[in-house]
């Protein structure tokens, strides 16, 4: 007697059974998605890269045309360019690509992005905008009314431009011809207003990126003709000092921020860019002559406030900030600690003018283009593609 066939039924389970026993098992070698940390692009360390590997070699040269000559180290001929750019941040969790200007500006293409703030926001931007241009060599300079310097790349129809306003918050000279208000050489500080030059931009940029800090220090303002702060046209009272003067400037920008930027808008606000001047303040002698980052172990003694270090505002203006934008839409672009071990990459004393270091001392605060930026690209272009492929 000849064995029964299975029948259509019994095959159907079987062949059922096998495909969902491989189903679940591949569910399960998969980590849950609900138990993965997003990575944190801010903790890393740099690691020396091959300087002949043309995969690490900056994106751009001393040709840009948006360079800034002051901060343009490899026409400065400032000594080893090519090993400062060799250093590459490598975040502890994952890894950080590169910038890809084709594809940034193919994401972005008829929006546009505006940097509001100080002359380090000015450096970021001279930055971004060289990285750019590879992608678009008919970038034009252009600026909108209100902009200090900007780009527009025509072949994506998106325009990159940079706002100066040191303090964020409108401010103004008192005539030491007019002495009524016993405000006679002074700074008037309106907390509560923005500075005009980018008191009308809410609605023109898609991505805006604020800064503020590095002018709220008395070398900027000396006590002979300080910062005297305003709200509601009036003077407040008691007088507030610098640090409280920032906080409360900080505070009401934020609030304007909140209340006038559509919502839409992705909004980022830099932390502070650490400054390495070594043996004294910039104009007392202080330098920055280093061929290597700090270690890690160092730079607490450079940077912690309670150490009274020349270096030490950049953190405590931090806090500041952090406090503010908390429970806001503003991300926070925390380039400070990843910044904090590059002393090796300032201009210092190769300035591209013959008495600039005589005149202005080292420049121990900017940035040497190439250089460190490039990294804040990096990490600000990846926040600005995440946020927008997925929301």
């Amino acid at each position: 007697m000849r064995p029964k066939a299975p029948s259509p039924l019994f095959i159907y389970l079987i062949i059922l059974s096998i495909l969902l026993f491989f189903y679940y098992s591949s569910l399960l070698s998969k980590p849950s998605s609900s138990n993965s940390t997003p990575c944190n692009l801010f903790n890393g360390r740099w690691v020396l890269q091959n300087p002949d590997d043309t995969h690490h070699q900056p994106l751009y040269n001393d040709s840009c045309p948006f360079h800034r000559n002051s901060w343009n180290c490899i026409r400065n001929q400032r000594p080893h360019m090519g090993r400062i750019n060799s250093w590459k941040w490598v975040p502890h969790q994952c890894d950080l690509p590169r910038i890809d200007p084709f594809r940034f500006l193919s994401l972005m293409r008829n929006k546009n992005v505006g940097f509001v703030g100080d002359s380090l926001n000015e450096n970021f931007i001279v930055s971004f905008l060289c990285v750019l241009r590879v992608a678009d060599f008919g970038a034009k300079k252009w600026k909108r009314k209100g902009a200090w310097r900007g780009a527009f790349f025509p072949k994506y129809n998106v325009t990159v431009a940079y706002h100066r306003a040191v303090l964020l918050a409108r401010y103004n000279q008192n005539s030491a011809l007019s002495d009524h208000d016993g405000s006679k050489g002074t700074y008037r500080v309106d907390v509560d207003i923005p500075a005009v030059d980018w008191s009308n931009i809410s609605d023109f940029y898609d991505v805006l990126v604020f800064n503020t800090g590095h002018w709220w220090s008395y070398d900027k303002f000396p006590k002979e003709t300080p910062l005297v702060f305003y709200s509601a046209g009036k003077p407040i009272n008691p007088p507030l000092g610098m640090f409280d003067g920032l906080k409360v400037v900080i505070e009401n920008m934020v609030s304007y921020i909140q209340k006038e930027i559509p919502s839409k808008t992705l909004k980022f606000w830099r932390l502070q860019s650490p400054r390495h001047f070594y043996g004294g303040e910039w104009n007392q002698n202080g330098s920055c002559l280093f061929d290597k980052p700090l270690e890690e172990h160092q730079l607490d003694l450079w940077f912690d406030p309670s150490n009274n270090g020349v270096n030490r505002e950049a953190r405590q203006i931090n806090h500041l900030i952090q406090e503010a934008l908390r429970g806001t839409d503003i991300q926070v672009l925390d380039v400070t600690q990843l910044s904090e071990f590059r002393a090796d990459a300032h201009p210092a004393i190769w300035l591209g003018k013959k008495d600039a270091v005589a005149i202005w001392g080292q420049d121990c605060m900017h940035w040497c283009l190439p250089g460190v930026p490039d990294t804040w690209a990096d990490i600000l272009s990846e926040l600005i593609r995440n946020s927008f492929e997925t929301g």
